[in-house]
């Protein structure tokens, strides 16, 4: 092997490799995703929230950092050569001059990550944890937010979400903590020491997720040679043709094709699928939901261990009547038994916006309640409420109130998963400043949205194969 050979594979293990493989040349669809814009950023928890990654930029942030074909003079043989990066097989000598921009790629995240996205370095910018969080979201939108259907994930595109989440999880190396352990000395000496170990948070659940992880891009390569093709909303037709012979094309499920009309169509032929590609599909299915609420679990572990942001505290209303409303109050007031799912019933919600609403409302005023029961204590700070929780008197009015409100909110979540992150749990994403907690959520969330995905294209699939033996 070559010198040169040599030194690029050198260079490739001592650092981090901002790889732009991902970016294709004639798709700079990618070129938009704002890392910075914190105000303009929404977490979403689903399907929703994982394609409108790709819908919504922020005309006054600053482009993605690992998406080099936003730089105006890069020419197209050196994007080529870029592309190469991403490759852990390098069989040719690299140019200086392309390792040289590959440095300076790296320096330039290095640098936004350091600084908080201040470039002024005035120390203004958004805090360590909200930087990183932002930072898998628009890797995973780079990545994911176009890819639509149930087909392998290209292979460079594949690696560099491999390797670029390896350097952006690689941080939770180093957050440990310590506990006393013994220590047995030569001489038979027993002494007491403080050792380091990673914290139990990122212990537990980051091999959890890397598991999921790995899982879900194994689902997706199982489908390299499938019984069904996908078509463009905007080239459908009547009839279809493919390998020479005539085509069905049947719509996907209606309240798909109204709200996600930009999503390609799966096409099947006209005798169906086989038995065997059915079994196949609802194995997969059965996995990805399962990885689903797996993430929603983890995801919703750590939301719930994030301090509660003073700024949102300031902003409940004062009474937690008003927040949800006199027909919501009166039922949780009155039931002597109460039963949530029969007020979502009775509420007959008609969208995932009004549930998100009511997520909102029903949050803030067992937030408000439960405020109330610490002010028989005349505690002002929130820490000191939580510690006199085990103080208070089960049979208050507010105490009540607050758990059925917390029961009312998890039911509605259960029942409603595919919704977008509540007010509460952006705030608390927006003011968090711990970084091992900022990691475990941003991952959980994007695997949670990209397990929800694959459910919902194989339900489309095995709809038009339902569909077409309706016909028949």
């Amino acid at each position: 092997m070559d010198s040169s050979t040599s030194t690029s594979d050198e260079k490739y293990e001592m650092g981090y490799q901002p790889s732009p493989s991902s970016v294709d040349q004639t798709d700079n669809s990618t070129a938009g995703y704002s890392v910075m814009s914190v105000e303009s950023f929404a977490y979403y928890r689903s399907n929703s929230g994982a394609s409108a990654f790709s819908e919504h930029t922020d005309d006054n942030s600053c482009s993605e950092i690992a998406s080099p074909i936003s730089w105006q003079g890069l020419k197209s043989p050196t994007r080529i050569a870029l592309s190469r990066l991403g490759m852990r097989q390098l069989n040719h000598g690299m140019d200086e001059e392309v390792m040289d921009l590959e440095l300076e790629l790296m320096k330039e995240r290095f640098s936004k990550l350091l600084l908080g996205q201040d470039m002024s370095g005035g120390g203004k910018g958004v805090s360590s944890a909200v930087t990183i969080s932002n930072a898998i979201t628009n890797l995973y939108a780079s990545i994911f937010g176009q890819h639509q259907r149930l087909e392998p994930l290209q292979f460079d595109k594949k690696m560099m979400w491999k390797r670029e989440m390896n350097c952006l999880l690689s941080v939770c190396d180093y957050i440990v903590e310590f506990s006393p352990s013994l220590q047995h000395l030569k001489d038979g000496t027993t002494i007491e020491v403080m050792s380091s170990r990673p914290r139990s948070d990122i212990y537990i659940n980051l091999p959890a997720l890397r598991k999921l992880d790995a899982i879900l891009l194994d689902i997706l390569e199982s489908f390299q040679e499938t019984e069904f093709w996908y078509a463009e909303q905007g080239s459908i037709s009547a009839k279809s043709t493919r390998s020479g012979s005539f085509r069905k094309i049947v719509q996907p499920q209606p309240q798909r094709k109204e709200e996600k009309w930009w999503l390609p169509v799966p096409c099947l032929s006209p005798d169906g699928l086989s038995e065997k590609s059915k079994k196949h599909l609802r194995q997969k299915r059965d996995r990805a939901n399962q990885i689903h609420k797996a993430a929603m679990a983890i995801n919703s572990s750590i939301l719930a261990e994030m301090q509660i942001p003073e700024s949102y505290m300031a902003s409940l209303p004062k009474s937690g009547k008003a927040s949800v409303g006199d027909t919501i109050y009166r039922h949780m007031y009155s039931a002597e038994k109460f039963s949530p799912d029969h007020l979502l019933d009775s509420l007959n919600l008609s969208s995932d916006l009004e549930a998100l609403e009511l997520a909102d409302k029903v949050e803030a005023s067992m937030y408000t309640w439960r405020r109330k029961m610490g002010m028989t204590h005349s505690k002002s700070s929130w820490d000191m409420v939580k510690d006199l929780m085990s103080d208070i008197d089960r049979t208050d009015k507010n105490h009540i109130l607050a758990e059925r409100a917390e029961t009312l909110l998890f039911c509605l979540k259960q029942r409603y998963p595919e919704l977008s992150q509540t007010t509460l749990d952006t705030s608390k994403i927006h003011y968090n400043k711990d970084v091992g907690q900022a990691v475990l959520e941003s991952y959980s969330r994007v695997l949670e949205g990209l397990a929800f995905n694959i459910v919902a294209w194989i339900d489309d699939v095995l709809f038009v194969d339902k569909t077409l033996k309706n016909q028949e």
